[in-house]
């Protein structure tokens, strides 16, 4: 378990990349509430010139009477009339679509500031709202811009057709991808800052995006996974409702030693380390005799996926000292050899061949 957890020096490592991406997340969201701060500046300024402006506004309405394009609008009954598109409706579909963008690219900061004082929403919920709230506004800001632009769904629904088609031929992986990605953000069995392993993959999430998930190993690797792959394939979540996980610490000594006693210094090594939690209380026990010697197991809880490498290393080093300190030999692989004489005739034989 600790081999899929790290290796060596991997929960500093760990540490280490936390913090930087801290603070690069720290830039990131004081970047994007800068840009909200300055649309929103950009936005008051343009409510502002068009009060002042309003005995003029009505000029504007000329445009209305700039006729770019004819589209046909099927009514209820089944008639079709054309339908003008103006260069009214040009510019105001162009707003809509700049307002998208600007909100869509700048919706993690804004929910940031928003959310980050209060407790009760964590910071893996916030990324979960910036998503959703993210694809909403691009969903209903697009569908907008093109309504007014006469692109309606009696427009598109050959492409719609053609696009299913599509998908059924060479695009079903990104569509099972995004579907997945939509599932991963409502179902949750992973959040953002949660350590995973997946395919003997192990590591940190930092972004669940629309097609893939991305992974930080303990090599400070960012591993790319399709989200489907977390949908159908045995996801291990160490962090998901608890970041207790239990430890067991092999021992092998030799035989003739007294299991009472071997037990009350595994478990009093166990209580002695400040990390080793009291509750779950940890246990030895006398597992086998096997050829070599007796094998004990000591089950120990840590509190932190980071413990485990620590803690296993701490316990292995005072259970070696111990064990030296009360005369108990570790056990070691033993081979007894046993040399036979050789029958009489063969014997006789190759003193012949000797001579």
């Amino acid at each position: 378990a600790d081999a899929a957890t790290g290796g060596g020096t991997a929960p500093t490592a760990n540490n280490n990349a936390a913090d930087e991406q801290s603070q690069m997340a720290l830039v990131t969201v004081s970047t994007q509430a800068h840009r909200l701060l300055g649309l929103l500046q950009r936005v008051l300024v343009a409510l502002s010139l068009v009060y002042a402006w309003s005995p003029v506004l009505p000029a504007l309405l000329r445009f209305e009477g700039v006729v770019l394009w004819y589209t046909t609008n099927t009514e209820a009954s089944g008639i079709a009339r054309p339908a003008p598109v103006s260069l009214m409706d040009l510019l105001v579909g162009a707003l809509i679509l700049l307002m998208t963008f600007s909100l869509t690219r700048n919706l993690p900061g804004l929910v940031e500031v928003v959310f980050s004082s209060t407790r009760r929403v964590s910071s893996s919920d916030r990324y979960t709202m910036a998503t959703l709230a993210r694809y909403g506004i691009t969903i209903a800001g697009t569908v907008s811009a093109l309504s007014l632009l006469g692109l309606r769904w009696s427009q598109l629904q050959w492409m719609a057709a053609a696009l299913t088609v599509g998908l059924g031929f060479g695009l079903q992986e990104i569509f099972a991808n995004f579907v997945s990605g939509l599932i991963l953000l409502v179902e949750r069995p992973f959040r953002v800052g949660d350590v995973i392993t997946i395919n003997q993959h192990t590591g940190t999430v930092t972004r669940i995006r629309t097609r893939a998930t991305t992974v930080l190993d303990f090599d400070n690797q960012e591993i790319v996974i399709p989200n489907k792959t977390f949908i159908t394939g045995q996801v291990t979540n160490w962090t998901l409702s608890d970041d207790v996980t239990r430890l067991i610490i092999d021992v092998s000594v030799a035989h003739g030693s007294d299991p009472a006693e071997v037990q009350r210094m595994l478990l009093a090594i166990a209580a002695e380390h400040p990390k080793v939690l009291r509750e779950p209380e940890a246990n030895c026990w006398f597992m086998a005799l096997e050829g070599q010697g007796q094998k004990f197991e000591l089950r120990v809880y840590v509190g932190a996926v980071d413990d485990r490498l620590p803690v296993r290393n701490d316990l292995n080093r005072s259970i070696n000292a111990r064990l030296k300190a009360a005369g108990i030999a570790v056990a070691f692989p033993q081979m007894d050899i046993h040399v036979r004489d050789l029958p009489p005739a063969a014997a006789a034989a190759q003193e012949t061949q000797g001579a």
